[in-house]
């Protein structure tokens, strides 16, 4: 009989990250990233038990694409 997962929410987060961890790879505040969902610009998806703000890590990844080049090309 296989085994089954004590936790059934743990293998679907793969991919998330917490607002602590977004915050450290954007170098802003966890409070910054709240104001970023409220407004929209920034899309928070929620812990399907807690409720916890959590972030898509792809999407962080792909935003730093765009400030970097938008820096990037402002700094020429």
């Amino acid at each position: 009989m296989p085994k089954q997962n004590a936790n059934p929410v743990k293998g679907t987060l793969r991919g998330f990250i917490t607002i602590a961890q977004a915050a450290q790879i954007l170098d802003v505040t966890p409070m910054t990233l709240r104001r970023w969902d409220e407004s929209g610009r920034l899309k928070a998806y929620r812990h399907p038990i807690n409720g916890y703000r959590l972030y898509k890590e792809a999407e962080l990844q792909g935003l730093l694409k765009t400030v970097r080049g938008t820096r990037y090309k402002r700094a020429v």
